[in-house]
């Protein structure tokens, strides 16, 4: 049953071949057999002790009135910043919200549950998504140690959600959900050698989520295909009351996304090259020149150069966005936690860290969180003038005007360098990307395999305006089916030399 498609695994359910049941536990002994007695890639951070049970729900299910859709049955990791009302603990990661249960799951697990999905464990991340030191090693937590790279096992993962997509990549789940803020879903697909979806801002609600940024924060689907992202993409949407901002995907949102699955989507795109985020490492530029000749001979019109100058000026008030917004937004999350809850307040979590120091912080400190906990209000005019910045950087002179004065339908540009030597004492090592753009103007991304440096996955982003997940998944699918890049993980110590 080794990485099989959703399609397919839904064919050999429909056929009486498969169950849910059998496909979850084929799933726990795959667990059992690498991340406990072979290489242990810390990817999974809790177990769902009912998802057998509920496997059997589903199947009787299917048996008695036919599935619900593409998504019945199938299992899916969650990461854990997201919340499920069920015997798993939501974490973040931190040892600061061990034992933590929320009393409603997230709105995106509610949808899953819907859909069918089978809810079958959460995934280890890079601890408070990323967002606690400016030193910290992507894909440690507290509570869940350090994920590895299953291509190269002295290789980090990226992050934040390094749990899902290694999960992913190792097979140990069909798909999975990761989030971002910026990079956190792009960055860990691309370094481990799957498709990552970061969703236009509105298009999936946010509630239940371990907040950094309400401007910038969302779920997103991971798939080793494509179909299968785009597949979990549609189960995800909705309008939600709790998050107002998806009011604005009312007629722009899609419950099934495999319609735009177009063995032709490159024919006729106009795809802009954005050469000033290339040119970090030659290696990644020459997969990058044979994917776009893979785009042009499919009939994509390839605009090159296309520039996008502001790209270089977007960390600086982006930062600053996310110091504020992250203090505002985790107190009031925490503070919905209920009486229970074992932190009420990102001074609490800073308490409870410096308290428990050896456990929490053996690495990496937690200067990011003290630097948010300095900052004011989101009343403050110094919060207004950066938010205001970032939009213009990255909307009204970034990507809006280029998208329209030269009618592209998506840029593309690298979505990263090779995955880097897992380093506990300097921290990560990035070398280079393009989530920022996506990130910041809250527009919509795709990164899909593009080829490999020493055995390491490299990924290309395609990068579009609002709402345009369908027509970077027409694209995105073309290329793939076209290329044929992937292949499977060999959990390798270190690099093989090539």
């Amino acid at each position: 049953m080794k990485e099989q498609t959703i399609l397919q695994l839904q064919q050999q359910m429909n056929s009486g071949k498969l169950t849910s049941r059998a496909i979850v536990e084929w799933y726990l002994e795959r667990f059992d057999d690498i991340d406990k007695n072979g290489p242990k890639l810390n990817s999974i951070i809790e177990l769902n002790p009912d998802a057998l049970a509920i496997a059997d729900v589903l199947d009787a299910e299917r048996r008695e009135k036919g599935p619900r859709g593409h998504m019945h049955g199938i299992p899916v990791v969650i990461k854990d910043n997201i919340d499920t009302a069920d015997k798993m603990m939501t974490t973040a990661g931190s040892l600061a919200l061990l034992g933590s249960i929320p009393e409603r799951d997230a709105f995106v697990v509610e949808k899953l549950r819907s859909a069918g999905a089978v809810i079958l464990a959460k995934a280890n991340l890079s601890e408070w998504a990323n967002f606690r030191s400016e030193h910290s090693s992507s894909g440690w937590s507290s509570r869940g140690g350090q994920t590895l790279n299953p291509y190269v096992l002295d290789r980090n993962p990226c992050g934040s959600s390094s749990g899902s997509a290694v999960a992913v990549a190792a097979d140990l789940c069909s798909v999975a959900v990761g989030t971002e803020t910026d990079g956190s879903v792009i960055c860990p697909s691309h370094a481990n050698g799957i498709v990552g979806i970061k969703p236009t801002i509105g298009l999936v609600s946010r509630f239940g989520i371990v907040p950094i940024s309400h401007t910038q924060d969302t779920a997103g689907p991971m798939g080793r295909c494509v179909a299968d992202a785009a597949i979990l993409l549609g189960a995800m949407t909705g309008i939600d009351s709790r998050d107002p901002v998806t009011q604005e995907s009312d007629g722009k949102a899609h419950s099934d996304y495999t319609q735009f699955l177009d063995n032709k989507g490159l024919n006729g795109a106009r795809i802009g090259v954005v050469r000033n985020l290339f040119g970090f490492d030659e290696r990644v530029d020459e997969i990058m020149e044979a994917s776009i000749e893979i785009m042009r001979e499919n009939g994509a019109e390839m605009v090159d150069p296309t520039e996008i100058p502001t790209t270089k000026e977007l960390w600086e008030p982006e930062y600053e966005v996310l110091l504020y917004e992250f203090k505002t937004d985790l107190n009031a999350y925490l503070a919905g936690l209920g009486p229970d809850a074992p932190v009420k307040s990102l001074e609490e979590v800073i308490k409870f860290n410096d308290a428990n120091r050896e456990k929490t912080m053996p690495f990496f400190g937690q200067d990011i969180m003290l630097k948010a906990q300095e900052k004011g209000s989101l009343e403050s005019p110094e919060y207004a003038e950066v938010l205001e910045k970032c939009k213009k950087l990255a909307k009204t002179e970034g990507l809006d005007p280029v998208l329209k004065d030269k009618k592209l339908d998506a840029v593309i540009a690298p979505s990263g360098g090779p995955a880097w030597l897992t380093d506990h004492v300097t921290g990560d090592h990035f070398s280079g990307g393009s989530s920022s753009l996506a990130a910041v103007s809250g527009y919509s991304s795709i990164t899909v395999p593009a080829g490999y440096i020493h055995g390491l996955p490299v990924g290309i982003s395609l990068i579009s305006g609002p709402y345009q997940e369908p027509r970077l998944i027409e694209i995105a699918y073309a290329f793939e089916q076209t290329s044929k890049i992937r292949r499977p993980p060999e959990f390798n110590p270190t690099v093989k030399f090539r």
